[in-house]
């Protein structure tokens, strides 16, 4: 699995008229509708045209998915077509598994480098470790040959139980070691880290909304509580959301019994509410929701369900806007049409979804808050919807195109230097941390916890950084290293101390100097008071 890797009604008749259109049928098929675009249809017959006069010879399927493209940008910028490949990587995000060797890599220096084995994976047991680089796959170099993510994911992913042999090379010993893997099924997790930021407040990163979320989530909870959590913060910043029953699970185990969670309502599907309904794990506790402009979908659903039952605090900036909930129809040729198919609503009855009739200025709306200033100014942000809603304890909210925050986080643009973004863009920060790790093994070694690590590693490898960009002809003018040098000395020590615990070595890191983290903090202090209690 890439580590740096980062998510989204003409219904039935539209859905058989592909049937008709592509030759492609839903199961249950009928071949008594027609549909739209029915037998002796104009698409029909100018398809059929086209491949028995056109001048120079086509394909037919290609001819099918550029017209399926073009027929659902007219509806919604969510309704989308996958083809069979891209409905296989699509599911594994949410599915919670895949088959492979079980890896998380990078690839750095044209070389694919192992970030870390799976737990319970295969590699794992094997003694593949972190900082291993794969040489060789079924005896073809796969270093220095320009490989690509994609061309990981062909050589090492496969059916369970069959077999690939790589070449790893081990730079700490300068060994070369071949193994062959036997693929097993292997767990993608969407809960990053589980964390205590202090001795009360506990810390959940949700990365997507997937079929095993709710599972991590709830164990995660109760880890937490273990723990004596008593208030918890849960990051949403970037999620794009995914399944509704993970997130309406997930937000039952916050709410008391028969709190609305959320309500959908589409053209051809009636209402249909979402309550909690059983006894949850933290039902009492102080509770705040960090999201920002990347956080979409489920995660909008999550963030509403805590803001309009006065659960909790919401903190940040306005969330994406999307409001559509898509359903999956798969094709029989392997591909899949999700098609927006109802409109989701909040306890209080917004719908935050932003509009979409102008698709070029839906595409580039997230730039239009960074260019009018909203992202640093939340008094820039021009509210589109005037309609008033209320919360449970009586307090205005709006729709307007995401959910607003209780209390907002300017975006932090401050350490942003020309330097800096071009040092990223090339890779340096996680190619120099690797090297750096890889000359350092045996006495990091000596760490034992993340928050050890934090607090007894000392060094500052922000001069060394400096003088390796310069190896590679990018270097810092004026005042621009010093601009820089905060945000890269935290994430020198947060990448770190990735390689040596994981996400749970990230987060606990960054987690001490986070600018959302504070304001969360901050108004649990005046919890009572913001929500009106």
């Amino acid at each position: 699995m890439n580590s740096q890797t980062k998510w989204q009604p003409f219904i039935y008749a539209l859905l058989i008229a592909f049937g008709l259109l592509l030759g492609i049928w839903l199961k249950p098929s009928s071949d008594k509708t027609t549909g739209m675009f029915g037998k002796g249809s104009k698409i029909e017959d100018i398809l059929h045209i086209i491949e028995e006069a056109y001048v120079d010879s086509v394909e037919a399927t290609d001819l099918e998915e550029m017209a399926i493209q073009d027929l659902l940008v007219q509806l919604d910028p969510h309704s989308v077509y996958l083809p069979a490949e891209d409905l296989k990587h699509a599911n594994e995000q949410l599915e919670g598994e895949f088959e492979g060797i079980g890896v998380e890599f990078s690839i750095i220096n044209d070389t694919i480098l192992v970030i870390a084995a799976i737990n319970g994976g295969p590699s794992k047991e094997l003694g593949i470790r972190s900082g291993d680089r794969i040489i060789a796959v079924d005896s073809e170099s796969v270093a220095g040959v320009g490989i690509t993510n994609e061309m990981v994911f062909k050589k090492l992913r496969g059916p369970k139980d069959s077999k690939v042999r790589v070449k790893i090379y081990r730079p700490d010993n300068g060994t070369s070691i071949e193994y062959t893997i036997v693929r097993n099924t292997i767990p993608v997790y969407s809960v990053e880290a589980t964390i205590m930021l202090d001795r009360q407040t506990g810390f959940i990163k949700i990365s997507r909304f997937g079929a095993e979320t709710y599972t991590e989530f709830a164990e995660a909870l109760k880890k937490l509580r273990m723990q004596n959590m008593q208030q918890l913060i849960i990051d949403l910043r970037g999620n794009p959301g995914g399944y509704l029953k993970a997130v309406t699970d997930m937000a039952d185990e916050l709410l008391d019994d028969k709190k609305l969670i959320v309500y959908t309502i589409g053209r051809t599907q009636p209402r249909q509410d979402f309550r909690a309904d059983k006894q949850g794990i933290f039902e009492q506790g102080k509770i705040a929701v960090l999201i920002d402009e990347g956080s979409a979908s489920a995660s909008e659903i999550l963030a509403g369900a805590i803001q309009d039952n006065d659960r909790g605090l919401v903190i940040g900036r306005r969330s994406f806007g999307k409001g559509l909930v898509q359903e999956s129809f798969e094709l029989n040729d392997g591909s899949a049409l999700r098609l927006t198919v109802a409109r989701y609503y909040t306890p209080s009855g917004r719908c935050i979804q932003k509009p979409y009739d102008d698709n070029s200025a839906y595409e580039h709306e997230i730039y239009d808050r960074f260019r009018t200033g909203e992202l640093s100014d939340s008094s820039r942000f021009l509210l589109r919807d005037s309609v008033e809603y209320k919360t449970t304890n009586g307090r205005i909210v709006h729709s307007g195109g995401g959910i607003m925050p209780d209390m907002f986080v300017a975006l932090d643009t401050s350490y942003q230097t020309d330097f800096l973004t071009q040092a990223l863009s090339a890779n340096l920060l996680n190619t120099f941390v690797t090297t750096w790790f890889d000359r350092h093994r045996k006495e990091l070694s000596r760490y034992s916890t993340a928050e050890q690590f934090y607090t007894d590693f000392k060094s500052d490898l922000t001069g060394e950084f400096l003088a390796y960009c310069a190896t590679k002809e990018i270097r810092a003018k004026a005042n621009e290293f010093e601009t820089s040098q905060s945000y890269i000395r935290r994430f020198t020590k947060a990448l770190l101390a990735r390689q040596l615990f994981r996400d749970e070595g990230f987060y606990t890191v960054l987690s001490k100097d986070d600018e959302y983290i504070r304001a969360a903090l901050k108004a649990m202090h005046n919890y009572q008071a913001i929500l009106g209690k």
